[in-house]
């Protein structure tokens, strides 16, 4: 809250909606573009989803502190820096009803947290040229949540094997390889690329091109899902790797905001 409050003499606070987990209460913020205009396009950063993928936190609101205003004259930015506070405050992936909030982005959502993000967009349906959602794979997938999961649900625990680097998830029904990979050879600047594995896959899915995968964003529920913007992708950050530091991990989060909205904007103006 400290943070997102410093922020106030730049950019426009928007109490978006509030979360009741009695005995505690969370208000919901986003962050928006003071020089507001309506005829610029609108870009919608998100962050801390999974409450407990912290550089997605920390990483939306680098952005705002240091890059933001390079594109105050070029579009509008909407940010909401902690999707999640409860998780986020717990270092955990679901909420305190045990809903995955990214699997929970449609209509009467079961998640308030997913549910209130939706109000707030509502409005700007048709105007969003780029979403970019930020998120981290970590050890703790594997070790921790993705056997809780299998709990909850009833079904056997598969092992699998955590992604050792950076990669991206594109949307299967509206591929945009060249918005990918503009972000991919930004990041890999900062930090190294997930690999695929043994059988040419990252977390079960075909790689498409290095450090790329592709979901069915709509269906799963997805955040990525919820503008219509042509550009969207969620971040996966490996925080675990040895190679990395929290500062490298917020780095490479606000190289990827940065590298596809210029690609985004760039696009446009060709158009």
């Amino acid at each position: 809250m400290s943070a997102i409050e410093r922020l106030s003499a730049r950019f426009d606070l928007e109490e978006y909606g509030r979360l009741d987990y009695p005995p505690d209460a969370y208000r919901l913020f986003a962050v928006r573009s003071r020089n507001w205009r309506d005829e610029l396009p609108v870009a919608l950063v998100t962050g801390g989803v999974h409450g407990y993928e912290t550089s997605g936190v920390h990483g939306a609101l680098q952005f705002l502190e240091r890059r933001a205003a390079d594109y105050s004259a070029r579009i509008n930015l909407l940010v909401a820096p902690c999707v999640s506070p409860w998780a986020y405050e717990r270092i955990h992936r679901w909420n305190a009803n045990a809903i995955d909030p990214n699997r929970s982005f449609n209509e009467d959502s079961p998640a308030g947290e997913s549910a209130a993000l939706m109000r707030l967009i509502s409005p700007l349906r048709g105007r969003f040229l780029v979403h970019i959602d930020l998120h981290e794979t970590t050890d703790t997938d594997e070790s921790e949540y993705r056997p809780a999961l299998a709990a909850r649900d009833g079904r056997a625990f598969e092992p699998g094997v955590v992604p050792d680097g950076f990669y991206l998830v594109d949307d299967s029904e509206n591929p945009q390889p060249a918005f990918q990979q503009a972000i991919i050879d930004e990041v890999g600047r900062i930090t190294h690329i997930a690999p695929a594995d043994t059988h040419g896959k990252i977390i079960g899915s075909d790689v498409i091109a290095p450090g790329i995968i592709r979901y069915a964003l709509r269906p799963l529920g997805l955040c990525t899902s919820i503008t219509g913007a042509r550009y969207t992708t969620t971040t996966e950050v490996y925080p675990d790797s040895p190679l990395v530091t929290p500062e490298k991990c917020r780095a490479a989060q606000v190289a990827a905001v940065c590298a596809g909205i210029e690609f985004a904007l760039a696009c446009e103006t060709r158009v």
